[in-house]
């Protein structure tokens, strides 16, 4: 009887977070937004102008954008697993493909993604069942070199995890997390710890110095393919480095690598084409029902990451119905106090937290696991038996291989090749004209036509029915590299603002999927808060704009009297909320105020700018361009860059970015000694009896927020604003003072 309760307990539960003060102060601020609405509304006979009627428009979308994080934020779920249970109810455990990206050895140093590969190939899962792929797009023998050598230090390395039960797996995080052994441990496992360290930071050093030389590596043998071979001009590659042929489950799993085929006049579509890519060859080798897929510098935290995601993947009630489980993103590398606002621990614990109580999160683009089925196109509830007459050449491409493995996957059959080397069918399936006149890209695997290939993925499986769910054990599943400088954080949240507004405005928006596909609702209006980061800038940039006018022309946007009372409270209110959240969260006040001016920052600066980019690429002038964020070389040595002299520094170049920024800080600096000076025209009654206390506490805000930019104003070298980007943003600022002069003349 036990054994037969224990067979129907659940193997994983959402439980759902109860936080009513959480919801008092956001309808408090909702409520405090919409009277200053009515007030506008009401008063609009006294005090109308043009700038009081571009103020209006701007706040009415803060209200929609609150509207949308409040219903994001209001069902937060948390989700629990039982390892226990699976072990218990599931006789076999599944196969699982294991997914990884990497697209430039400079950028991305091989020796990262070695480790993660590491990492992947001694996570506590059957190593038959499990096969790891890396896709290297840049097509470099320094990552092919460093994954073979990977391979032999992993035969050593994966039963020294398993054998000492491990909790870190990559080996430069467990060296630099464990300087020295404890007095306690064996003396057997000091000496193998010592020769582990001495091997590892051997293999290090002779990847970093063929890195640095790649003269040394000789292209013949198995690398004489990588010769005339050019980044974005060169065949197929696809080589099996490590094989598990005995088909033990306590060995070493499989290891391939590829490299698809690029050519100049065909179109790559970036990380996309690369999963897709991936998701056919391991489809013609392994094709494990399931998938994992992780960006290069994404390594392993948790060695039974696996186990807790087919809890919530193979539950037999409510896990037919999931497409994809993510995993929190979390960084090792993270700099103190996130000086740079890029490690989104409150969006995650918040927002993400509450569309796990909707539909589910939305595909974060890496440390996700995928059910192949719900990638190459199918429904949850379409009947499996009647899949084979849909199987068509058409849909899934040429190759007869790939077809039949594809009709097993999406019959739900049990099938897996009898021979791993289909090395001849998967450089076919690899082949850059594989794709044209399939679905591929278009209404099956990663879809095209956004440089943010995550989110569009997730809503065409959202729009046909499946759900999705969080998977956050304890500890972490994965953590991998931010961002270490201004930059490439600029870069990387100008890449998501463009690609995400193309999706908005595409026919994969989540208004497209809620009206016509079987997206929730309030699933729906939170991708909206997702998806409309490159539209909230123009918003935020023109509020920042009028307030500069305002102070200029000595006019005002603000109410008078007791309706002063209104939006100050709602600045007050707003603030104090969200340092509770940080603090709720256990982070530093600190903490708060710097990701609090770069949500200012990134927002008027990258967002704006990969908005219009986002324009420029729908109206079909230009397209958007994917820009790869540097990754940080890692050693066995240190764990953050806690020395570096540069860490959590501001630093600047001639990039649009910052002259978008340094323009907003020239101007509100303008308006700010305008009024200081005394310099402003005569006050009118059209124009309201002047700027108040208002439109100057918003500017200083303005610029306490930019401080970083104002020291860049008189810094030197990479610390300073580059003189030419100081020069642009003066003619903009210049052009807009008199734009503000002559409406006053006017």
């Amino acid at each position: 009887m036990a054994n037969q309760i224990q067979g129907c307990l659940p193997l994983y539960e959402k439980i759902w977070i109860k936080r009513k003060f959480q919801r008092v102060m956001d309808t408090l601020i909702l409520l405090l937004l919409i009277m200053l609405l009515s007030y506008r509304v009401f008063s609009i006979n006294s005090s109308f102008t043009f700038p009081w009627f571009l103020a209006f428009l701007c706040e009415s979308w803060f209200t929609y954008t609150w509207i949308v994080i409040l219903n994001s934020k209001w069902n937060p779920a948390v989700t629990k697993t039982h390892v226990d249970r699976l072990l218990q109810q599931v006789p076999e455990l599944p196969p699982v493909d294991l997914l990884v990206t990497t697209a430039d050895p400079v950028l991305e140093p091989p020796i990262i993604t070695m480790n993660t590969v590491l990492s992947l190939l001694a996570i506590d899962y059957p190593a038959n069942k499990i096969a790891c792929y890396v896709s290297d797009d840049g097509c470099s023998p320094l990552t092919f070199y460093a994954l073979v050598e990977a391979s032999k230090f992993a035969k050593l390395w994966v039963p020294f995890c398993k054998k000492y039960n491990l909790q870190v797996r990559a080996p430069f995080r467990y060296f630099s997390d464990v300087a020295t052994t404890k007095s306690e441990d064996s003396s057997d496992f000091k000496q193998e710890w010592l020769r582990m360290k001495d091997m590892y930071d051997n293999l290090s050093r002779q990847i970093e110095d063929v890195t640095r030389k790649p003269i040394l590596l000789q292209l013949e043998g198995d690398y004489a393919v990588f010769s005339n071979t050019e980044k974005r001009n060169h065949p197929s590659i696809v080589k099996v480095i490590m094989e598990n042929k005995e088909g033990l489950s306590d060995g070493l799993p499989h290891l391939i690598y590829i490299s698809r085929e690029k050519r100049p006049e065909y179109e790559h579509n970036y990380k996309a084409g690369a999963m897709n890519v991936l998701t056919r060859v391991s489809g013609l080798m392994t094709n494990a029902p399931f998938m994992l897929n992780v960006d290069c510098d994404m390594v392993v935290n948790n060695p039974k990451i696996v186990q807790h995601a087919m809890c919530i993947l193979m539950d037999s009630k409510k896990g037919k119905e999931v497409a994809f489980v993510q995993c929190f993103q979390q960084f090792y590398d993270g700099i103190k106090d996130d000086p740079f606002g890029n490690q989104w621990v409150t969006a995650f614990e918040y927002i993400i937290r509450g569309m796990a109580g909707l539909q589910g999160p939305f595909y974060g683009g890496t440390n996700t696991f995928h059910r192949r089925k719900a990638i190459y196109g199918l429904y949850p509830d379409e009947i499996e038996g009647k899949l084979a007459d849909k199987m068509l050449i058409q849909q899934l491409g040429s190759s007869k291989e790939f077809v039949k493995s594809a009709t097993h996957a999406l019959q739900g059959n049990a099938y897996s090749p009898n021979d791993i080397n289909f090395i001849e069918e998967a450089i076919q399936v690899a082949d850059c004209g594989y794709e044209y006149g399939t679905y591929w890209g278009e209404q099956m695997g990663w879809l095209y036509g956004s440089i943010s290939e995550d989110v569009p993925t997730g809503l065409n499986m959202h729009k046909r029915g499946w759900r999705s769910e969080c998977c956050t054990p304890d500890p972490i599943a994965f953590k991998g590299c931010a961002p270490g400088d201004l930059l490439n954080t600029m870069i990387q949240q100008k890449r998501w603002a463009t690609g995400l507004t193309v999706v908005f405005f595409s026919k994969h928006s989540p208004v497209m999927g809620t009206l016509f596909g079987k997206i929730q609702f309030r699933s729906g209006l939170s991708y909206c808060w997702l998806t409309n980061w490159g539209s909230r800038s123009v918003f935020e940039v023109s509020y920042a704009a009028l307030i500069a006018h305002c102070i200029i022309t000595n006019t005002n946007i603000f109410p008078k009297g007791l309706g002063l009372w209104i939006p100050i409270a709602l600045f007050v209110i707003y603030n104090m909320h969200t340092l509770i959240e940080y603090l709720t969260t256990g982070l530093s006040i600190r903490y708060w105020w710097n990701n609090q001016r770069m949500s200012i920052i990134r927002t008027t600066t990258a967002w704006f700018i990969g908005f219009l980019s986002a324009m420029l690429k729908l109206s079909g002038i230009s397209d958007a361009v994917f820009e790869i964020t540097q990754k940080k070389n890692p050693t066995s040595g240190a764990d953050v860059d806690v020395d570096d002299a540069d860490a959590g520094r501001f630093t600047f170049d001639e990039s649009p970015i910052f002259v978008a920024g340094t323009t907003i800080l020239l101007v509100q600096l303008t308006a700010l000694f305008i009024k200081v000076l005394g310099l402003q025209p005569t006050a009118t009654a059209r124009s309201g009896n002047g700027c108040g206390i208002g439109e100057l506490i918003c500017n200083t805000y303005l610029v306490i927020c930019y401080l970083p930019y104002l020291k860049g104003l008189f810094a030197r070298g990479k610390y300073g604003i580059p003189l030419s980007t100081i020069f642009k943003s003066s003619v903009l600022a210049f052009v807009f003072v008199q734009f503000c002069r002559s409406t006053v003349i006017g």
